[in-house]
């Protein structure tokens, strides 16, 4: 077999691979590097970090894409240094800075300041973000100088930790429901304490309950076989209930038909196993008592 036959081999995977992305990479750039070292024909990830953010990225394979969505609306957790005294345009360190001010607060006017952002609060998205206005992704036209208006948006914060590293930065430990912005959490904690900030570093720690100390590095991906990287796609799934379906429960719902549940039940979404112990799909029983299927997993 010819040396550009074999490059173009792809390969049917269905697993995750725990990534700990790099700083300076894009969320998508990553992904390709490793979906082209296994040769993957479908891949995919479970939320982007900025190119400056490091920390947790799943990587799917396969069939995980579909479990990328409850991921995609899944609670996070991050760790950030955020810089005092400084602005700029994109609420980061990447960005231009935009302005300097003298940084001058008490401990109890940042505790009075950081309960602001703990529990519902609503946040205004940056204007550096995919987000979209009329079809548009917003950094783009921020990239012409365009500031569009962008409506708040309903956030949780569940938990907000700070430590005073020195009089210029400040360590944030947030964990956050999804879609929160750690840049405009920083931009507007400056603001509130009237010296301004941006995020100087940020690191995704959790995806539910899933960890970063659990990722692997780029450097130890490409030195690994994929058998000792690559996950079950059940592995995604430990937060969910368990349920064991029969043959011909497993047949009705493979044929687009919800199907009697027989006694199981569910509090919302769980895993549906077969009685082989394979992974069937996901699902949950309505109080009709019907099972009804949410996503198969068909890899054979």
């Amino acid at each position: 077999m010819k040396k550009a036959q074999y490059r173009s081999i792809k390969l049917d995977l269905h697993g995750v691979i725990l990534l700990d992305k790099p700083t300076g990479m894009s969320s998508n750039k990553a992904l390709q590097q490793v979906k082209g070292q296994f040769h993957a024909r479908k891949a995919g990830h479970t939320g982007s970090l900025d190119p400056l953010a490091t920390g947790l990225l799943p990587i799917c394979f396969g069939q995980a894409t579909k479990v990328a969505e409850y991921f995609l609306n899944s609670h996070k957790k991050y760790s950030t240094v955020i810089r005092l005294g400084q602005t700029t345009d994109t609420l980061d360190a990447d960005g231009e800075l935009l302005e300097t001010r003298s940084v001058d607060f008490s401990d109890q006017q940042l505790d009075d300041a950081l309960e602001q952002f703990r529990g519902p609060i609503q946040q205004v998205p940056p204007m550096f973000s995919a987000l979209k206005k009329n079809g548009q992704p917003l950094y783009k036209l921020a990239r012409k100088g365009e500031i569009v208006e962008r409506a708040p948006r309903d956030m949780t914060v569940h938990s907000l930790l700070a430590e005073r590293i020195d009089e210029a930065h400040l360590k944030l430990d947030v964990h956050c429901s999804s879609g929160f912005y750690i840049r405009s959490l920083a931009h507007d904690l400056g603001q509130v304490l009237g010296c301004g900030a941006h995020v100087k570093t940020l690191r995704r720690t959790h995806i539910k309950s899933i960890s970063v100390e659990d990722a692997l590095s780029l450097d130890d991906i490409n030195e690994a076989t994929l058998e000792s990287v690559l996950l079950p796609i059940d592995s995604l799934l430990q937060g969910f209930p368990q349920l064991e379906i029969s043959d011909s429960q497993a047949t009705s719902l493979l044929e687009g038909r919800m199907t009697n549940a027989g006694g199981l039940k569910t509090d919302g979404i769980a895993r549906l196993y077969r009685q082989n112990g394979e992974l069937f799909g996901v699902g949950e029983v309505l109080p009709s008592g019907v099972l009804k299927s949410h996503k198969k997993f068909v890899t054979s």
